[in-house]
């Protein structure tokens, strides 16, 4: 079923979504982003910094939260804008369990524009990770 602009009102919610992020992942995210920050792949460092351990690259966070936008549109050309806050790191242990990402979203507004803001909740063990995580997405 394609979603339209005309077959959504506010307060639709997009189906949730479990994403599993992995120490293989963020090695992955690393080379395609470029972003080799020490934190990301080093326990030892993460810690004597202060983190608890080996973190997920806030991007790659992010961009896993969308999909929940882009698979329910179906179009990953449908995003026109997207922002967060990031407000927790979220570890990423050395198991293969690795680390769950929970992301549920809710149309908050029908634009005159034909589109639709999406906010998004996204969150690593029962705590925020991303706040004022919104998208405003473009509907046919």
């Amino acid at each position: 079923m394609t979603i339209t602009w005309d077959s959504v009102d506010v307060g639709t919610e997009l189906p949730p979504q479990s994403f599993t992020l992995q120490r293989v992942d963020l090695i992955k995210y690393a080379g395609a982003s470029g972003d080799f920050n020490i934190i990301h792949w080093n326990e030892r460092f993460a810690t004597e910094v202060g983190l608890p351990g080996v973190i997920a690259h806030g991007m790659l966070t992010m961009a896993e939260a969308v999909r929940v936008v882009t698979d329910w549109t179906g179009d990953p050309g449908s995003v026109v804008e997207y922002g967060v806050r990031f407000t927790r790191p979220v570890p990423v242990p050395d198991t293969d369990a690795g680390a769950t990402l929970e992301v549920s979203g809710k149309v908050t507004a029908k634009n005159d524009d034909k589109t639709v803001t999406v906010t998004l909740t996204t969150a690593f063990e029962g705590q925020t990770v991303l706040a004022k995580a919104v998208a405003r997405v473009r509907l046919p």
